[in-house]
């Protein structure tokens, strides 16, 4: 039986290119430092599971960057498509029957969470894991899924998941629980508050 394939978003760790939103808040340099902290924290311990392969979708395909020291060497890399994260999200998990797709910017996510999705999707079509901004965290899918699963999307908002469940009516859909994204320097700082108590 082939494994199941997890796909973790990336953008090219440039000055300047990386969580915008967060640097406006606390600076390039560190907004570019998170990033890279945490794109390594994610994609390391997932990469290494035998129980899935993992693929980093890239962007841009042609932006050097030290992979190497962001992931696991030899994780197999694919350029991200054009257009909206909607297209490019739906590009990217069209090739494959079970596969989830993740960000970079989730604290503490790790291999667990995507177990815990592929579990789900054993029983369901999709999977979505809740953030609290109103987006998520995770997406899933099983061989079932919508012609367009992203169509009609507002992102960035309170909305996406709301947006996006629409679109699976009449699929199965399964919840993870939910976790807080890092956008912002008011995330990161309820972040580091959630640490110390």
């Amino acid at each position: 039986m082939r494994r199941p394939v997890v796909i973790i978003f990336a953008r090219a760790p440039r000055l300047g290119a990386v969580k915008r939103r967060l640097a406006a808040g606390i600076g390039a340099r560190d907004a570019l430092s998170f990033y890279r902290r945490m794109l390594a924290t994610t994609a390391w311990p997932i990469a290494r599971d035998r129980r899935w392969r993992t693929i980093l979708a890239v962007t841009p395909p042609w932006a050097r960057a030290d992979w190497g020291r962001l992931a696991p060497s030899g994780t197999p890399r694919m350029a991200q498509a054009s257009g909206d994260l909607g297209r490019r999200m739906e590009k990217a998990l069209a090739p494959f029957p079970r596969a989830i797709l993740i960000g970079s910017d989730i604290p503490g996510l790790g291999p667990a969470d995507i177990a815990a999705g592929f579990r789900a999707l054993g029983r369901a079509d999709a999977v979505f894991g809740p953030a609290l901004d109103g987006g998520y965290w995770l997406v899933g899918f099983g061989p079932k899924r919508p012609h367009r699963p992203f169509a009609h999307v507002r992102w960035s908002g309170p909305h996406a998941l709301a947006d996006t469940m629409a679109n699976f009516r009449r699929h199965r859909v399964a919840l993870l629980p939910p976790k807080r994204d890092v956008d912002s320097a008011e995330d990161l700082a309820a972040l580091r508050m959630a640490l110390i108590s």
